[in-house]
């Protein structure tokens, strides 16, 4: 079996998918950060594609960042200043090439992840 990685974001404060999200995915490796690559989620709240798909995974440690205040600003949803919730970095390891799924459950004051399947 081949790994790969994907994700959904979930608005939880409007039951809906979070479309028109951006994403950026990052390999870390000691003190560095390697940016891979940006995806915007799409009306399913999902990417168009695998973020990282089988022929370009490699077990190891990333991490997807979700730019979820620009996503809010684009709803209208009136920001704090500053806003609570701008940036959500979620580092996580990768040992195996097995499907794994890292899913954002946003609202403006809180979120939550797992590793989904």
């Amino acid at each position: 079996m081949s790994g790969y990685l994907t994700t959904h974001v979930l608005d939880t404060a409007r039951g809906l998918p979070a479309k028109g999200m951006t994403i950026d995915l990052y390999r870390i490796s000691d003190d560095s950060r390697a940016h891979l690559k940006t995806l915007v989620t799409n009306d399913d709240g999902r990417t168009d594609a695998q973020i990282l798909p089988s022929d370009e995974f490699e077990t190891g440690t990333y991490e997807l960042v979700f730019h979820a205040g620009a996503y809010l600003d684009s709803l209208g949803i009136p920001p704090e200043s500053p806003r609570f919730l701008d940036v959500i970095p979620l580092r996580f390891g990768m040992s195996e090439p097995v499907h794994y799924h890292v899913p954002l459950l946003l609202s403006p004051f809180g979120y939550s992840t797992y590793r989904g399947s």
